[in-house]
């Protein structure tokens, strides 16, 4: 796990740019705190800051490779889960390794394969190769998105990096704000569209697509999708199918050469996740596994049940230790640091996101890496065996939007009226629900439940989950933790994709098929609770804190906020507890609090980054 980053010109010869190079890296130092590295050449400069997981003698990157008198070298970011059985075949095709990193294994695949070299990789990747003979670049993405790749052209220089705060400090990149920029930072945030950014002509390779930039330009293209097929297999063979998939996704993610725990919320995926390892390392006599939670100070004396976050998870994480005997920690966190790291989150994405949700998990993976470097999320099942209420709910099906943000109005409230006058949200966030369905394959054979909730569940793969999924890698990565997620190995999405919603929902319940697979792994009382999401404060000071950091904000009559939203609507919001907003601002968790919370870290973001606003 690292962070990469560079700039190409094929015209001109940069080599002499390497104190701009240097700069930019540094900015990834969180991403890869342990090694840093550089390649110069003619046309291109490479930048790596390592986390040092796999092979730390042979792992270094940039990584060179010279064969049939051309050299190639690669800067990767990721995790490659079926590295051996690739190894292999280059073995038996005459390559030779210095090493066993995944990183080696990736560059001389990407000799011997070329550009299909993507469809032979299972893991969580992102990363470019400079082939020195044909001066060209190739850069590629993993399926889902799990690792992020950034790139922007300018002046005939292709600028690309993993985060884009190390773009911004190329003195050729400055950032800007346009009618799409707002439409996705107040229309479609925390979320993205795809393969966008919220800054205008920064964009990020989409998930299961590569690049080639060569002296024909730019060009994209997707490796892999998902693709609808009838299901054949009867209902046995489904289960055992599912759970070779999942059994086999987990066992592929414990390679590690440095520490590696679990973390477990009582809830069923992190139970599965765990009750899978612990039961694997008690076969292989390996120490006990370690497992971490997340709660928050006074949560027990002030948790209020709601539809969507029915129980706390303490109960049910002893539940758990009882039956499976991991060394357990539990991480608390109070108001204060919660709020403060507000801005560290916002810093971790570049962009205004997911308010305390993500700052907890920041947090939370700060108190993991003081043990292990590498730990394992029970994250993406949700999306994989249709675990959330709009799966089940009218309204959401019925709404004819992303049913996670259906305050529409609300948001377009928001703005300014000299930029609402100008920017319709509505427009903007049907043009992308209308784009993003107009993707869905619906067979002949699909039942009417089938079709319809193949296109919400295509929605929540490819917007709900790619936002958890950058919420996981920038939280993670900024304290140098690695964060896998076997439930998204795309070989298990692919089976579950085609699997028929009355299986899948098994006896009418989320995740049906999913319970009914675990039945004998976990205690009855795991496979049968209601789903909860990731835990959130309960705490009021929490409220008080932010709604006292938004009201000083908003004192404040130069707040750049001030030149974008609504002043007065932010207000009302802030007087009423944020119950101006008579529908969460995002998902399940992004209530009140969070929105105001939301607000502050959208001020927070334009007063560190200083977009030029163009509208």
């Amino acid at each position: 796990m690292c962070g990469l980053v560079g700039f190409v010109n094929l015209k001109h010869d940069i080599s002499n740019k390497k104190d701009i190079l240097t700069h930019m890296t540094k900015t990834l130092s969180k991403r890869g705190p342990d090694e840093e590295n550089f390649y110069i050449n003619k046309n291109i400069l490479l930048g790596h800051r390592r986390l040092i997981i796999i092979d730390p003698e042979n792992g270094h990157q940039p990584m060179c490779a010279i064969y049939n008198d051309n050299t190639y070298i690669i800067a990767y970011n990721g995790q490659l889960y079926n590295t051996s059985e690739i190894r292999k075949e280059l073995l038996d095709n005459g390559y030779r390794f210095d090493g066993y990193s995944d990183t080696e294994v990736i560059l001389k695949a990407f000799i011997h394969y070329g550009y299909n070299v993507v469809k032979k990789l299972n893991g969580i990747f992102s990363f470019v190769i400079w082939n020195e003979n044909k001066k060209e670049l190739f850069m590629a993405r993993d399926h889902f998105g799990i690792k992020p790749l950034y790139y922007t052209l300018v002046d005939d220089n292709l600028i690309f990096a993993s985060e884009v705060k190390a773009i911004k400090e190329h003195p050729l990149v400055e950032l800007k704000l346009d009618s799409t920029s707002i439409g996705e930072l107040i229309g479609i945030g925390p979320a993205h569209t795809p393969g966008t950014s919220i800054f205008k002509n920064i964009y990020e390779i989409k998930p299961a697509h590569f690049a080639i930039y060569n002296k024909d330009g730019f060009r994209i293209e997707e490796y892999w999708r998902l693709e609808s097929k009838p299901h054949t297999d009867d209902f046995e063979t489904t289960c055992k199918t599912v759970h070779y998939l999942l059994e086999d996704a987990i066992k592929r993610q414990l390679v590690s050469d440095v520490p590696l725990c679990a973390m477990l919320s009582g809830g069923l995926d992190s139970s599965i996740i765990t009750a899978y390892i612990a039961n694997y390392y008690k076969e292989k006599n390996l120490p006990k596994l370690d497992t971490y939670s997340v709660d928050y100070v006074d949560n027990d004396k002030n948790f209020v049940k709601s539809d969507f976050q029915p129980n706390s998870d303490n109960y049910y994480i002893d539940l758990m230790l009882k039956n499976f005997d991991t060394n357990h920690h539990k991480v608390i966190i109070d108001t204060p640091e919660l709020a403060k790291a507000l801005e560290d989150a916002m810093i971790a994405r570049d962009f205004p996101g997911m308010a305390d949700v993500d700052s907890s998990l920041l947090l939370f993976c700060k108190s993991i890496k003081e043990n292990a470097t590498v730990a394992i999320s029970g994250e993406c099942s949700d999306e994989i065996f249709a675990g959330y209420p709009w799966f089940f709910r009218e309204d959401a099906l019925k709404s004819n939007t992303f049913p996670w943000s259906i305050a529409l109005n609300e948001r377009q409230n928001l703005l300014n009226k000299d930029i609402s006058n100008k920017i319709n949200l509505k427009e903007y966030i049907d043009f992308r629900y209308k784009e993003s369905l107009d993707n869905v394959e619906i067979l002949d054979c699909d039942s009417k439940e089938t079709a319809e909730k193949r296109k919400i569940s295509y929605l929540t793969l490819n917007w709900f989950m790619q936002t958890l999924l950058d919420r996981s890698d920038r939280m993670s990565m900024y304290n140098g933790l690695e964060l896998r997620v076997p439930f998204c190995d795309y070989r298990l999405v692919e089976y579950m994709w085609n699997v028929p919603w009355e299986i899948k929902a098994l006896n009418g319940r989320e995740k049906g098929l999913l319970r009914y697979v675990v039945r004998d792994l976990l205690p009855d009382e795991i496979v049968n609770r209601k789903k909860s999401p990731y835990p959130k404060t309960h705490n009021p000071t929490y409220l008080n804190t932010v709604k006292q950091m938004l009201s000083e904000i908003m004192k404040n009559p130069n707040a750049p906020i001030n030149n974008l939203l609504n002043k007065e609507y932010i207000l009302e919001i802030i007087q009423t507890n944020g119950n101006a907003f008579t529908r969460p601002w995002f998902g399940q968790l992004m209530t009140g609090p969070q929105l105001m919370a939301y607000l502050c870290q959208v001020n927070m973001w334009l007063e560190k980054y200083e977009p030029k606003i163009e509208i």
